[in-house]
């Protein structure tokens, strides 16, 4: 077993699919079967099922998984020891946050690190924020761009970049939906259709908010991601809760208007985390501390919240 091994192991645990996965590992589907038949005869056991269809991961193949993250993390860690701490640092780095965040946040400092360390390489990924936590703990991940849950797991850190209000958003076009809120009257915001996201922080806070006021909602759509709530918004579907910095980078920003009426909620801190022990890497750790949000952008460290938070 070897550390290159258990890298394609984790790739495909990851991708669930025999072509991806070798492809990133720069091997053949083939080559990549023999390797996971090496890993399967030397641990003694099934470590994936599949078929035509699919590629899963057994209860052996979880357990696995765990360990190859870890061995891998610790390896990286320890080669990080033995390099010379004066040379500039080299290598390589997960990064994930949401397209809001990747040219808002990202862009902020993103620059600055390929200046002074054109060794660090950073592969991208994106999608919905809410998931951006979960892929840091599960070890897919480096570093992500998230909103601060109130409690994270103590083998995360947290550096604050940025703090967004969230702000309740309604479509500007005519519609039906207008007839409801162009009103002298208090909002009946029981009657109001919600854009509401999946999962994640801004959908328990709303949540929050209508149990402590006695609202069962009607939900117009569970969307993934803010911004497709703030599509539909625009398309005068309903109304919704959002970061503020994700409407002010949404193109569609001129045909929403925030309700200054609706849900006064708590504001999200986003920032960078990371797994504690990843921080031990100097290329994770040169990031990390070169991530400093611009004041036009959002509260930096020299706001009101320290800039890292290594415990709760």
């Amino acid at each position: 077993m070897d550390i290159r091994s258990m890298q394609l192991f984790i790739d495909l645990a990851e991708e669930l699919h025999f072509g991806r996965a070798a492809a990133r590992n720069h091997m053949s589907p083939s080559a990549a079967t023999r390797v996971l038949q090496r890993l399967e005869a030397e641990v003694g056991g099934r470590l994936v099922e599949r078929d035509n269809r699919r590629v899963q991961l057994t209860a052996s193949g979880q357990v696995f998984l765990a360990y190859s993250r870890d061995a891998l993390e610790r390896w990286q860690g320890l080669l990080s020891g033995f390099s010379d701490r004066h040379t500039s640092p080299v290598g390589e780095l997960r990064l994930y946050c949401s397209v809001t965040a990747s040219y808002s946040i990202l862009a902020s400092f993103l620059p600055r690190i390929r200046m002074q360390y054109p060794g660090i390489e950073i592969h991208l990924n994106t999608g919905d924020q809410a998931l951006a936590i979960p892929r840091i703990a599960e070890g897919q991940e480096d570093l992500a761009i998230a909103a601060h849950p109130g409690k994270l797991p103590d083998k995360l850190g947290f550096r604050l970049l940025a703090r967004s209000p969230l702000v309740c958003v309604a479509p500007v076009i005519d519609c039906q939906l207008r007839g409801l809120l162009d009103t002298d009257e208090p909002l009946d915001w029981s009657a109001m259709p919600f854009i509401i996201a999946e999962t994640g922080l801004a959908r328990s806070r709303l949540e929050e908010w209508f149990r402590r006021r006695e609202i069962d909602p009607v939900v117009y759509a569970y969307v993934s991601g803010h911004e497709a709530i703030v599509s539909l918004v625009a398309l005068g579907f309903g109304i919704g809760v959002v970061p503020r910095l994700v409407l002010e980078n949404s193109p569609l920003r001129d045909q929403i208007d925030i309700l200054d009426a609706g849900p006064r909620l708590q504001p999200f801190d986003i920032g960078l985390v990371a797994r504690k022990q990843r921080l031990l890497d100097p290329v994770v750790r040169v990031v990390w501390e070169l991530a400093v949000m611009d004041d036009s952008t959002g509260v930096g460290p020299d706001g009101d919240l320290p800039s890292s938070t290594l415990s709760e």
